[in-house]
Formats: structure tokens, C-alpha cells, sequence
């Protein structure tokens, strides 16, 4: 016998104040020792044994389960449980089923015993879960049936079953590493055999998919593919505009445009992933309408779509142009920076008072009206008007600029401010060397 064909679980505690099975297949597992036994009394004491912490160590082995089991007085009997082992061409069905089925795998692997995994199973003619009279009783006290002895043994077994659905796996025949092992040799294998085209009489089946998230989570059994290289450009989208005028309701320009923004979009995201280090990296958060409304704005739809993506994300469209130059400029954090007002903490607007006290001779130090996060630079001199820093949540700051009546952005934020400021001051069509408009740090601004 293989050294992992049998597992032995220590005695388990009393289970007072708790049902014997909390999962479905646990559930299923006494629901085929009370459709079998034929004396409901004998498994009556037998539920009061296992509560009472009577069973000792279990053993689990191919077809089948013992125990001893103690009474009161201090007798002890052997106990077993057999259950029919599955045959070698029902191991085949199953493990051909499970390797065409990622998600089965990672749910076992996840100590979990979904439905869908009995049901595929039974499609393949395997049984796994026990029907009336597949639980046999063996015990030393003689019983022809189900004894208390046996019965205790089941309801203790029911509760290891709940923790690890491959304890009824191994009953069956294979132990969990013998199983990885095959599944693994089997899934290789089908990976690096083409499938061969079905034949004409053969029905046709649409591929069934599995989530990405169960396919990973199977990676240490299922090898997953080498990732694909990545395009010079992102694919170009079909072209919808053709002599069969389309469907009432459907905006062909619309459609083309979002397949184009879906393809780059997956080309940013694979370039991305195939980065070094990008495992590091947290998850971006996902954007609600109104910024992903911005976002496709920024790629320059035409302005048909402009005005359709200002009215959906309820901007005029000289808001939704001025929106889109923030993003340019920062995405979702230039975007916020725009739109949010807010009051930064003390030691942050300290810090940047610092900041720009370094920066600035005393007597050409530009004054500020600071309003929360906004800081509008005032006096008489007109090479300083015009400018205001912004603080964003994530302590940079970001240049703006009046124009036409509004406070438009114009450069990227960073983390400080006399930076940010001599950028909101180049930007009125100064010269860079204009002395009396760039601090003396001479700082050029970062890309933030």
C-alpha cells in the first residue's frame, strides 16, 4: 500500500451545542447512514457516543473507515465502515471530467465540494457521494446492522468530511496527492495534443468557459499557459460601417469608437501585467461613470460622442474639455483634484508654507488667499496673478491657471508646491529665464 493511501485523524473533541455536518456533502454522507440503518434508536446512541467524545482515532483508507469506540463502562469495540471503492475506468471518467473543468479542482483545492461537481461527476456515471445501503457496518460487538459503535464512527466521520471533501475521495480510492498527480500528467498531456476536428456526425458543443479566478487558483495542478507576447499596438477593431445599414437603435460610430477604447485598454492592461514587479502594485479601483465618461472623452471621439459623453455625465461641454484636460494631465487623481474641495491637515499646509518660503526671496514671495485646498495667489504685480495651487488627497500639489474665467489646470502635481507654483506662473506665456516668475530652487517640475 502507497504511504498516502490512509490517513489517521486523531480523536476529535465532544460536539456539544453542533450539528455533525455543516456542509451539503456532509449532510448527504448521514442521510445515507439514516436511509440504511434500520433501527433509529441504535443511531440515536450512536449520535450521543460521537457527541460525547467516545470515538477515538479514525483511520481512512481506500473503501474503507475504523474507530474504536468506547462505552461508559470502558468497553471498547472495533468498528468499521466500508463503502465500495470506485474501479479504475470510473477514476478515468472522473479525472477526464475535472481536467476539462478548472473550477472543480480549485473548489477541491479550496477544501470545498460544490454541487456541480457531484452532478458532472454523476453525468460520467461516477458515483461519489453514498446512497441507501452503500455505508457497510463491520463491529466487533457482532451487530448484523448498524450499531451505535458504527453509527458514532459515521457522525464523527461526517465532521471531517466538512473540513476536507478529499477524505471521501481517498474512501473511494485515491488519496489527494495520487489525484494532483494524475490530474496534473492528464492535463499536460491534453494541452500538448491539438484537438482533433469533430466529425460530421458529431454534435456540435459551444466550449464551456471557466472564471479566470478558478484557473489560478488550479495553477499548482493545471499548468496554465505562457503568457502571450506583447503587440506593438493594439489590435484594430472591425470596421461596422458596411452596405447593411445596422439594426434601429445602434450607433455605429459610437460602437467602433468603444471597440477601439476596449482594445487599447487591453494593451495597456497586458503591457501591465507583463511588467516586472507589477505584482507589487495594487488593484486600481474601478471608475464610476462620470470619470470613465471623462476618460473616454480623452481619447478624442469626435464631437458627436463629446457631446453624448458630457450630457450622459451631466457636464457642459466646456466643463467635460476642462475635465478632460485634468485627466491629461493626471487621470482619476487630476480629476479629483478638479472637482474635490477639501481641507488638508495642519502639518501638510505647514509644510508647504516651508516649502515655499525657501523657494522665494521675502521681498518677491507671492501672497496666497489659501480656502481649503485652493491657494490663489494675490497682490498687484501682474506677472503673479492668475495662479492657484491645489492640494490633492495624495499630498501633491497641481498648477492652476485662469483662463477665460476658469481655473484651468496646467500642469502635473507634485509633491512641492514652489514646483507646482513656478509652472501655474510659466504658463501665462513667460519666458523660462524671467526671473522674477520662477523660485530660485530652480526646480524643473516633475511628471508627477
Amino acid at each position: 500500500m502507497e504511504r498516502d493511501t490512509e490517513r489517521t485523524f486523531g480523536a476529535l473533541p465532544p460536539a456539544r451545542g453542533r450539528g455533525f455536518a455543516q456542509t451539503w456533502w456532509g449532510r448527504a454522507w448521514l442521510k445515507a447512514l439514516e436511509d440504511t440503518a434500520l433501527d433509529g434508536e441504535q443511531l440515536k446512541k450512536g449520535r450521543k457516543y460521537a457527541r460525547e467524545g467516545a470515538v477515538g482515532a479514525v483511520s481512512v483508507r481506500p473503501g474503507r473507515i475504523t474507530a474504536v469506540v468506547r462505552e461508559r463502562d470502558g468497553s471498547a469495540y472495533r468498528s468499521d465502515v466500508l463503502l465500495q471503492r470506485l474501479s479504475d475506468e470510473d477514476w478515468d471518467r472522473f479525472l477526464d471530467m475535472a481536467v476539462e473543468r478548472a473550477g472543480h479542482i480549485a473548489a477541491l483545492l479550496d477544501r470545498e465540494m460544490p454541487p456541480h461537481l457531484v452532478e458532472d461527476a454523476a453525468a460520467a456515471g461516477v458515483e461519489l457521494l453514498p446512497g441507501i445501503g452503500d455505508l457497510e457496518p463491520e463491529c466487533s460487538c457482532e451487530a448484523w446492522d448498524h450499531c451505535p459503535h458504527t453509527a458514532a464512527l459515521c457522525y464523527q466521520v461526517a465532521r471531517l468530511l466538512d473540513e476536507d471533501p478529499f477524505v471521501l475521495l481517498l474512501m473511494r480510492g485515491r488519496s489527494e496527492r495520487a489525484l494532483l498527480d494524475e490530474l496534473q500528467v492528464r492535463s499536460a498531456a491534453r494541452a500538448a495534443t491539438p484537438h482533433e476536428s469533430m466529425g460530421a456526425h458529431e454534435e456540435e458543443r459551444a466550449p464551456e468557459g471557466v472564471r479566470a479566478d478558478a484557473v489560478f487558483a488550479a495553477r499548482d495542478v493545471l499548468p496554465l499557459p505562457a503568457p502571450p507576447p506583447l503587440p506593438e499596438e493594439p489590435g484594430r477593431p472591425p470596421v461596422l460601417d458596411t452596405e447593411t445599414g445596422p439594426a434601429p437603435g445602434i450607433d455605429v460610430a459610437a460602437l467602433e469608437f468603444l471597440a477601439a477604447d476596449a482594445a487599447a485598454r487591453a494593451h495597456r492592461l497586458l503591457a501591465e501585467a507583463l511588467s516586472a514587479g507589477h505584482e507589487q502594485h495594487p488593484v486600481d479601483k474601478k471608475l464610476n461613470a462620470d470619470q470613465d465618461a471623462v476618460r473616454l472623452a480623452a481619447g478624442a471621439p469626435g464631437p458627436v460622442i463629446a457631446a453624448r459623453l458630457a450630457s450622459g455625465s451631466g457636464r457642459e461641454r466646456a466643463e467635460l474639455a476642462l475635465a478632460v484636460r485634468a485627466w491629461g494631465y493626471g487621470g482619476r487623481a487630476g480629476l479629483a483634484v478638479l472637482e474635490e474641495d477639501w481641507s488638508p491637515d495642519r502639518e501638510a499646509l505647514a509644510r508647504a508654507r516651508a516649502r515655499l518660503a525657501e523657494a522665494w526671496d521675502e521681498e518677491e514671495r507671492p501672497q496666497f488667499r489659501a480656502q481649503r485646498n485652493r491657494w490663489t495667489v494675490t497682490g498687484s504685480d501682474a506677472r503673479l496673478s492668475g495662479a492657484q495651487l491645489r492640494c490633492g488627497r495624495d499630498g501633491r500639489w497641481w498648477p492652476y491657471r485662469k483662463e477665460r474665467g476658469r481655473w484651468t489646470p496646467v500642469g502635473p502635481g507634485d509633491q512641492d508646491p514652489a514646483v507646482a507654483l513656478a509652472v501655474a506662473l510659466r504658463s501665462d506665456g513667460q519666458e523660462a529665464a524671467d526671473s522674477t516668475a520662477i523660485p530660485r530652487r530652480g526646480d524643473e517640475p516633475s511628471p508627477g
